[in-house]
């Protein structure tokens, strides 16, 4: 636990002198303009659970699996130049406590881009008016939900990025199989199994979507959720053990 902890922090002194920091900004700032400029029901103000669901929408359809790609690449990619790799797995440490601070690093820049989401959401509902209380259940639930459901993606493309050399390989792909979301949402076939619109499906709050996927439980979701993270996990962890450097 010490080296995971050592290796962690060494994971965040190395970010802290990048940009990353404004990419965790960048989605909520995007949000608070849709809130702001979104239509309101006919003859009132939005309530809460409306605009949840408009600020969500961009959020949670693209800009969520993105970050998860270009977080994970960012993470890895100090490691890729001028042999980082070899440099740090020379070190005594484990690998798999290196490959773990690097995911949890990327599973902390999510929740900080959930939270900050939360802020936003409420800031943009007292500007526009909206007096009844804050539904902090159902905010804090559907970012939880929907920052669970960026855990398998996260997996997947931290196992994509350590793995090519490429910082930019990794965002196309991931950019590429973000794009199709917003038809494979409305599969309820397909779109519970696609890592790329979990995000979206977990956020929406229950009842604002009838059709497609939106059709699906929650506690269903989350199942398919949390086994695909084990496996995305295990896989990419196997293969950074077996990294050749």
């Amino acid at each position: 636990m010490k080296m995971f902890l050592r290796i962690l922090s060494a994971e965040r002194l190395k970010l802290s002198g990048s940009y990353i920091w404004l990419l965790v900004l960048a989605s909520p700032a995007a949000a608070v303009l849709i809130g702001l400029y979104a239509s309101s029901p006919a003859g009132g103000k939005p309530d809460w659970t409306i605009l949840l669901s408009v600020m969500s929408t961009l959020h949670a359809l693209l800009f969520l699996p993105v970050l998860s790609g270009l977080y994970t690449a960012m993470l890895c990619r100090h490691e890729h130049l001028d042999g980082g790799w070899k440099a740090l797995l020379a070190l005594p440490v484990s690998r798999t406590a290196v490959y773990l601070a690097k995911f949890t690093m990327a599973a902390v820049l999510l929740a900080a881009t959930q939270a900050l989401f939360i802020a936003a959401v409420i800031g943009t509902g007292l500007i526009r008016g909206i007096g009844t209380p804050v539904p902090w259940g159902l905010f804090l639930g559907t970012c939880a939900a929907s920052w669970t459901a960026c855990l398998p993606l996260a997996a997947l493309q931290l196992a994509v990025s350590q793995a090519w050399s490429s910082f930019a390989a990794p965002l196309a792909l991931n950019v590429s199989f973000t794009l199709p979301n917003v038809l494979i949402a409305n599969s309820a076939t397909y779109g519970p199994y696609y890592p790329w619109v979990q995000p979206m499906l977990a956020m929406i709050p229950h009842g604002q979507a009838d059709y497609g996927a939106f059709n699906l439980p929650l506690e269903s979701l989350l199942i398919v959720v949390l086994g695909s993270f084990a496996l995305f996990l295990a896989a990419g962890l196997l293969s950074f053990r077996r990294k050749a450097v």
